[in-house]
């Protein structure tokens, strides 16, 4: 898988391999493969160690089965060969994987020929060693507290809370609180979820194999231990048997009184992504139904919850084909949807890490592909289905997947992860409404906090949100709970900027956001962060003075914070008049030119009024025009008639003087001679 290789990474490989081989007896004498090795491990253990010895110094098997009807030389050949054309660097590493699983110190007592006693530092100071059944064999494990840079972490240097005897809780560090109970094999990509002050973990990867049992730790007592799940029977909402086969790399939401197991990888895996419900009251797993068109079952995907839905995107197929599809799940219909959303999405990743802001902005933060990591942040508007790549500011994170994150109000925590090289070291923040990162803590070496595949939740502690960090793998897989207390520094500190609010982000939240001076505001540093000491049953004078002097620092500490808010409070109200003059003067220019488009308006009336009278005057001349014409042609048909007229009655006088004439001159009428 690719989260395990760039695991990986950050192994000394072949020194250490070779360290470690020689460690559990693996040095090429004749006498390093028999007695010494099979009494040191168990029979599967050796063998396995045996095949990647093997694999790592000579290559694959090609040697012929041997002939000898000894069971174990059958073994030893049959666990070479099945481990096929694996390269030399997969043997290396396993084979240290699996001796670090087997004895966690092998490399200090390997790197010191003269045993060191290991001291055990007890909050309590009373050294409790407690049996863990593993795999049916039981061993001892002793709880202890990591040392920072060679020496043991001295408490009073610290900014701590003391909630009873034995108990310390750090702001702004993570720290390992004191667990009982029987915990959880060591594992990563499983999945976790708090419901009522208790942490539920399900399922994960152990040294390659898939995990379905199921543990609780409660928050109160910080106890662990084991539910016994049932599986429920066929039902109208699973017609089916419910197959709860192994799982890794899938998400685990909370929803109502149950628990969602979504997607993830299994040894078999299904066409599509199957949704899988633990009821908290009647401990019994079933198989929803679901309808609509599934999206093609995954792993490394990130699932939200947002109002009734889950919004799904991402992750690694069975064929390790990476996506980058987006679905939603209506959880009241329990209908799929695939969305298919404008903008640039983010390229095809698993391993990322995703959170709803608003309960309308996605964004999708880092992830990894084959070849490469991410640090680039996605947003998607829910709303108007659209994806942006907005402009990050501050310390930004550096690539990582595997990665784990929750929100606390607008405060986005990302811890753990890693790339080619190294695990991530940093816990940081983003505001997601300004989109600025701030690093709350760092952890030095290769700790669980700098792992990948770990699970970070948000659970509550006297009133107050903490979060809880647990397993991951970094070489090693580990079943550590750490636990970290944000102060209200590190949720106010990326609120805080020299520079306006860049144009990205007003694209995401359509508002501005007031400018601050990054500086001038809650730079107090060590000596700057809230202490609180509560002490039972302690009533010596020592103790006594101790708790004045610090409720003296407190009051101190609050002071200089105060002050540190009554300037910035002057600040915004400067910056608030300032804005209110400029509004003021906004608004007389607006008047001002709201009188001169009415001015505008009127004239703009008044030349329209002017010109429907020309229209009108224009009609009836046209009128007036066309009775003229009729006019004209009335008179040139009169005029007509009249030359007519006159020309008859000139040809008629003409007629008429003739006859007279011809009287006169004793001539008769020619009608009186036509009558003749």
């Amino acid at each position: 898988m690719a989260t395990m290789a760039r695991a990986s990474s950050g192994l000394a490989y072949p020194e250490r391999f070779y360290s470690a081989a020689s460690y559990a007896g693996f040095d090429g004498s004749p006498s390093s493969n028999n007695k010494d090795i099979s009494s040191r491990f168990s029979n599967d253990v050796a063998l396995i160690l045996y095949a990647l010895y093997q694999q790592a110094t000579v290559g694959p098997c090609n040697v012929p089965k041997p002939s000898s009807w000894s069971p174990v030389e059958q073994s030893k050949w049959k666990s070479w060969q099945q481990l096929g054309n694996m390269v030399s660097t997969e043997a290396m590493r396993l084979f240290v994987k699996i001796l670090e699983e087997e004895e966690p110190g092998w490399y200090s007592r390997a790197s010191n020929p003269v045993s060191e006693p290991v001291i055990d530092v007890q909050m309590n100071h009373n050294s409790k060693v407690e049996p863990i059944i593993e795999n049916g064999n039981s061993f001892a494990e002793t709880k202890t507290i990591s040392a920072e840079n060679g020496s043991l972490m001295e408490t009073q240097d610290k900014d701590v809370v003391l909630e009873g005897l034995g108990s310390v809780v750090v702001y702004d560090q993570w720290i390992a609180p004191p667990i009982t109970g029987q915990p959880p094999k060591a594992r990563y990509e499983h999945g976790a979820a708090v419901v009522q002050d208790k942490m539920y973990v399900y399922g994960g990867n152990h040294n390659g194999r898939y995990l379905c049992d199921l543990h609780v730790l409660d928050l109160r007592s910080w106890t662990w231990s084991k539910i016994d799940a049932k599986v429920g029977p066929e039902s109208v909402e699973s017609p089916s048997p419910v197959n709860m086969a192994p799982c890794a790399g899938h998400s685990l939401i909370p929803w109502e009184n149950k628990l969602l197991s979504i997607a993830g990888h299994t040894k078999d895996p299904s066409e599509t992504i199957h949704v899988k419900s633990f009821d908290l009251q009647t401990g019994t797993w079933s198989m929803l139904k679901t309808y609509g068109k599934a999206p093609v079952s995954r792993g490394g995907q990130s699932v939200t919850l947002v109002g009734t839905t889950l919004v799904i995107f991402g992750g690694q197929d069975a064929k390790r084909t990476l996506l980058n599809d987006l679905y939603i799940l209506d959880l009241e219909t329990m209908t799929w949807d695939e969305i298919d959303a404008v903008g640039v999405p983010p390229s095809p990743r698993s391993d990322h890490a995703a959170a709803v802001h608003a309960e309308r902005y996605l964004l999708i933060f880092g992830g990894g592909s084959h070849a490469t990591c991410f640090n680039d942040l996605h947003v998607l508007d829910l709303q108007a289905m659209e994806w942006s790549r907005p402009t990050q500011q501050g310390e930004i994170p550096t690539p990582r997947a595997g990665h784990a994150g929750v929100t606390v109000g607008e405060n986005w925590f990302i811890a753990g992860g890693g790339d080619n090289k190294s695990g991530a070291s940093e816990t940081v923040v983003l505001n997601m409404f300004t989109l600025v990162w701030s690093v709350v803590t760092s952890v030095k070496g290769r700790v669980p906090l700098a792992s990948e595949g770990l699970s970070l939740v948000v659970g509550s502690l006297n009133g107050e949100d903490i979060l809880i960090s647990f397993g991951g793998y970094n070489g090693r897989y580990n079943s550590e709970v750490n636990v970290l207390k944000p102060s209200h520094k590190s949720t106010l500190q990326s609120k805080i900027m020299e520079a306006p609010v860049p144009d990205s982000v007003s694209a995401v939240h359509n508002a501005t956001n007031p400018t601050r001076d990054l500086e001038s505001e809650f730079e107090v540093g060590q000596e700057g962060k809230i202490r609180e000491i509560v002490v039972d049953n302690v009533d010596s004078e020592p103790m006594k003075s101790k708790g004045e002097e610090t409720s003296e620092r407190i009051i101190a500490t609050l002071k200089v914070e105060k002050e540190e808010l009554e300037s910035s409070l002057n600040k915004e109200k400067l910056q608030s008049l300032q804005l209110k003059q400029e509004l003021a003067e906004a608004e007389a220019r607006n008047t001002e030119l709201y009188k001169e488009l009415q001015s505008v308006r009127g004239q703009l009336a008044a030349e329209q009024s002017r010109c429907f009278k020309l229209e009108v005057d224009v009609a009836e001349l046209r009128q007036k025009l066309q009775t003229m014409e009729t006019l004209q042609k009335e008179l040139e048909l009169l005029q007509r008639q009249k030359a007519a007229s006159e020309q008859a009655a000139l040809n008629a006088k003409r007629q008429g003087s003739g006859g007279v004439w011809g009287w006169l001159s004793g001539s008769p009428p020619q009608n009186a001679a036509d009558d003749a």
